[in-house]
């Protein structure tokens, strides 16, 4: 029967052999994991907010935006889920301000980004797309310069309840200029 040192000794060399064992293995010094080759760079970042021309990937936590061509307005921006998105008259877009709070920030939710989301944009040049901060510190997306929102009576994708409403609220086309028939 081998002494208590013997067995001691074994223990300590066994135990010292896996301690070089994981130092060196790719699991214990593994690098943080590298975009692949396929990885797309920003087209415009402003601030926090980075922004890609094209469609999210699966997965990734990304504000969509696409186009959608509507027989009565043209070209006009909807979500990634087709939603409609509107532009309010009494906005601003140069400086960009939202003029709709309270209960019109209600009626017209804005479209918010935060923290930690990506915003990509399809069919919409990434250049005249940003972000506002609004008066209670959410951030607020814009379109050459104008605040985007929903309405809130657009139940469906694709309705469009609000286009029109109190001659100051549109969809809102590519460029955030007003989609009107012309």
């Amino acid at each position: 029967m081998p002494s208590v040192k013997a067995v001691l000794t074994t223990a300590v060399a066994i135990a010292a052999a896996a301690v070089v064992s994981l130092s060196t293995s790719p699991a214990a010094t593994a690098a943080p994991a590298t975009p692949s080759a396929t990885a797309q760079s920003p087209a415009k970042t402003q601030g926090w907010l980075n922004i890609y021309a094209g469609t999210a990937p699966q997965g990734i936590n990304a504000v969509q935006l696409k186009v959608a061509t509507d027989p009565k307005v043209g070209p006009r921006v909807t979500d990634n889920l087709n939603r409609s998105l509107y532009r309010f008259d009494k906005d601003t877009a140069n400086p960009s301000k939202s003029n709709c709070t309270g209960d019109c920030a209600t009626t017209w939710p804005p479209l918010l980004v935060s923290r930690g989301q990506s915003l990509y944009v399809d069919g919409i040049d990434p250049a005249t797309t940003g972000f506002i901060e609004r008066p209670d510190g959410t951030c607020q997306i814009t379109i050459g310069g104008w605040p985007i929102y929903y309405f809130s009576k657009d139940k469906n994708p694709g309705d469009l309840n609000g286009q029109g409403v109190g001659n100051t609220w549109f969809a809102v086309a590519p460029t955030g200029g007003k989609a009107q028939a012309k």
